[in-house]
């Protein structure tokens, strides 16, 4: 278990998407060992509610920092922000889906927000914060992925697509940072109990479905850091591949099919 993470990897870390759910957790679970946060999100009233929690109960600084990710200068106008800091650990917790609408009922716009906000943006922090890690030779990327990235479904097309984006992303950064002293994790997301989950799933499908504790979620990713590239969360076989890995890809997107619509009708 990493119980010092300033110690480890360095004084801050930075939480994209840190104002509820799991990035929230992200930053108290951080906090808690030792960490100085920046908080990143859109709101800044929930952004400066967070902060002041997390310094009342941990006594460590946390600055905030309002950007929208899907904008595209959000990653520079951050590493501007942070110029002053040397950032140890960073998690690029945002990038939520609309699930409850087909691809062609959500605008194009909102697609490529989506492209933005998971896969440029997630892409750029990437580079612009692995650098000085490399350089240092210390440091944690964390880029949260899915279990909607296993296989393409209805109503998660684009969504789907942009989390096997980070998956990937974060398993290459990995096998080339992993003699550098930088540890690159994509854990791999069931469906976890927050705010924005709760906005795109209804109350009855929550009531069939054992959603994970954002904080427990925290507290194994961070405790898991070293073992990259994945970690899938709430599984037997946290270091295994795919459940859908012995299926046909076209099978694997037909049951995919059939749990959206099992789920739709509930």
């Amino acid at each position: 278990m990493t119980t010092d993470l300033a110690n480890k990897y360095g004084p801050w870390g930075i939480v994209a998407g840190g104002s509820d759910g799991v990035g929230a957790a992200f930053a108290d679970t951080m906090a808690a060992r030792g960490m100085n946060v920046v908080l990143v999100a859109r709101r800044t009233s929930v952004l400066e509610e967070a902060a002041a929690d997390i310094r009342d109960r941990h006594g460590v600084e946390v600055r905030t920092i309002a950007l929208d990710l899907s904008d595209t200068s959000a990653i520079a106008d951050l590493e501007k922000a942070t110029s002053d800091l040397e950032i140890g650990v960073f998690v690029f917790n945002a990038g939520g889906g609309n699930h409850s609408a087909s691809f062609l009922e959500q605008s194009l716009d909102t697609h490529l927000e989506l492209v933005q906000r998971n896969c440029v943006s997630v892409l750029e922090a990437a580079h612009r914060f692995g650098a000085p890690m490399v350089a240092r030779g210390r440091g944690a990327m964390v880029l949260l992925s899915s279990t909607s990235a296993w296989i393409g479904g209805a109503s998660y097309a684009s969504y789907s697509a942009t989390k096997a984006f980070d998956l990937i992303l974060a398993e290459g950064l990995w096998a080339e940072w992993r003699d550098t002293g930088v540890d690159v994790l994509a854990p791999v997301l069931g469906l976890t109990d927050t705010p924005s989950m709760r906005r795109v799933v209804d109350a009855a499908t929550l009531e069939h479905v054992e959603a994970a504790d954002p904080n427990e979620v925290a507290v194994e990713i961070l405790d898991h850091l070293a073992d990259g590239p994945t970690w899938i969360l709430g599984s037997d076989d946290p270091l295994g591949g795919s459940p859908f890995g012995a299926m046909s890809r076209r099978d694997g997107v037909l049951t995919m099919l059939r749990m959206v619509s099992a789920g739709a009708d509930s």
